[in-house]
């Protein structure tokens, strides 16, 4: 940065620190081609949905009992709206309509069963790849060996299954007929219901991006990056959906492709928000290092030494030679035998 801006950006506190985090974080995407890793983690985190999508269908017919008969239409609507706003009547008619149909008709153990073996694979290889390139905008690609990555990807596609499971039904039900069933004396809590989904996923981001690097920093430094995922999250799904609401009408020439090519953009543009913010807390961790953090393990192995230390009993300890005599020759000074001054 030239001293003429320098001196120009220092005039407003704050400003100066602000540009140097925007080059730098420029200067990291360039440098690892942020939008190569992107769409390398779009493709594969597309070729992992369709199984995990019908497998969560499958379980929404589980849902009908505890949430009322009406889950199954108001999921099936909610999902049917948002498609129309991209996709050709055709295409939801045709294709979206009678697989949702055949989804959702009741409890399906047969695709929950079949989605998940069919996910395992592609949902932990694009698992994979996200891990191998938020690593990679850390600048600590390559220090994790390839089972350690594998093992860790498959660990962390378990539990995302297990939110996902949950989470994404509840989602897509919405808080309208959440309302239904919270009592009347906490509906004012329903206000909450979109910032607690915005902050639970600002944390599942941080978390993520925590656990993909090697070498971590406090989970804290994490936030900023994560918070950016998000913004970039949600202004490109309205940008994306925007441009496809004007342009996209009528006769598609792409037929049933176009709702793949849309999710392909989507996820694409999901991907570059996760990189630039991976971006964003490595510029930050070289402009203004953190404190050095012990491992996990070695905090482990400290307080495991500490407590086995406390519970063992103090063993006794034999006195050295040196210690032995004096504490003779204490002991008959005490008495007086050998002392010069005249007894009596």
């Amino acid at each position: 940065m030239k001293p003429q801006l320098k001196r120009l950006l220092s005039h407003v506190p704050g400003l100066l620190n602000l540009a140097r985090l925007t080059a730098e974080t420029v200067r990291v995407c360039m440098r690892w081609r942020v939008t190569g890793l992107a769409a390398e983690a779009g493709f594969f985190a597309l070729l992992s949905l369709p199984p995990l999508i019908f497998g969560l269908l499958g379980a929404v017919g589980y849902l009908a009992k505890p949430f009322g008969a009406n889950v199954r239409e108001q999921v099936t609507k909610s999902i049917i709206d948002y498609a129309d706003q991209f996709l050709t009547p055709d295409v939801i008619n045709n294709v979206i309509q009678p697989t949702l149909n055949q989804a959702l008709s009741g409890g399906r153990a047969d695709v929950i069963s079949i989605g998940f073996l069919l996910s395992l694979w592609s949902g932990s290889r694009c698992l994979n790849v996200l891990l191998d390139t938020i690593s990679i905008m850390y600048g600590q690609g390559g220090m994790r060996g390839i089972i350690r990555t594998r093992v860790m990807s498959l660990s962390l596609y378990f539990v995302s299954l297990l939110f996902a499971a949950v989470l994404i039904p509840l989602m897509l039900i919405g808080p309208d007929l959440l309302s239904r069933i919270v009592p009347k004396s906490l509906q004012f809590l329903m206000i909450l219901y979109w910032p607690l989904v915005g902050g639970l996923t600002i944390l599942g981001f941080a978390t993520l991006f925590y656990i993909a690097t090697p070498k971590r920093a406090p989970w804290v430094r994490d936030l900023p990056g994560a918070t950016l995922t998000l913004v970039i999250w949600v202004l490109s799904s309205y940008g994306l959906r925007y441009f496809l609401g004007n342009s996209v009408d009528g006769f598609s020439v792409y037929g049933p492709l176009s709702a793949t090519i849309v999710v392909l953009i989507w996820l694409y543009f999901l991907g570059i928000g996760v990189l630039i913010g991976a971006a964003l807390n490595a510029a930050a961790s070289r402009l203004w290092p953190p404190p050095e953090v012990a491992p996990i393990s070695e905090k482990a192995r400290e307080w495991l030494g500490e407590g086995v230390a406390r519970l063992r009993p103090d063993e006794p300890r034999e006195p050295r030679n040196g210690s032995s005599k004096a504490a003779s020759t204490e002991d008959e000074d005490s008495t007086g035998l050998d002392s010069s001054r005249a007894i009596g």
